[in-house]
C-alpha cells in the first residue's frame, strides 16, 4: 500500500513570513488546499477572480473578507462559505496572535 499518512493541522516550520499554501490532493475538477496565514492579507487593490466555486472552511484563527460590493464577512474557527466563480473578494485580515488555518476546496460547478 503506497498511501502516505499526514496530519492537517502539522505546521512546517519554517522562517519565511510568507503565507504558506499547499495543495494537498486534487484533479481536472476539483482542487483541495491547506493554507496557513498569520497577520497576512490581501495586496492593496488585489480581488480574487477565480474561474472555480470556492469552499472555505476555517479550522482555527480568523479572518475578515470583503467582496467587491462592500460587504464583509468576519470569520472565526468552525465558520465555513462557499464563495461563487467570479465573486470579487479579498481577505482584508487575518489573525495576528495565532495561525489560521484554512482548508479550501475549488470546484467547477456545471
Amino acid at each position: 500500500m503506497n498511501i502516505e499518512l499526514k496530519n492537517f493541522f502539522d505546521i512546517p516550520a519554517t522562517d519565511s513570513k510568507d503565507e504558506l499554501i499547499e495543495i494537498i490532493s486534487g484533479n481536472e475538477n476539483v482542487k483541495i488546499e491547506r493554507i496557513i496565514s498569520q497577520g497576512h492579507k490581501s495586496p492593496e487593490g488585489f480581488w480574487y477572480d477565480q474561474d472555480t466555486a470556492e469552499f472555505v472552511l476555517l479550522l482555527s484563527g480568523s479572518a475578515v473578507l470583503k467582496f467587491e460590493d462592500g460587504s464583509i464577512l468576519e470569520m472565526k474557527k468552525g465558520d465555513f462559505i462557499t464563495i461563487p466563480a467570479h465573486l470579487k473578494h479579498r481577505v482584508e485580515e487575518t489573525s495576528t496572535v495565532e495561525k489560521t488555518l484554512w482548508l479550501a476546496v475549488h470546484f467547477k460547478n456545471k
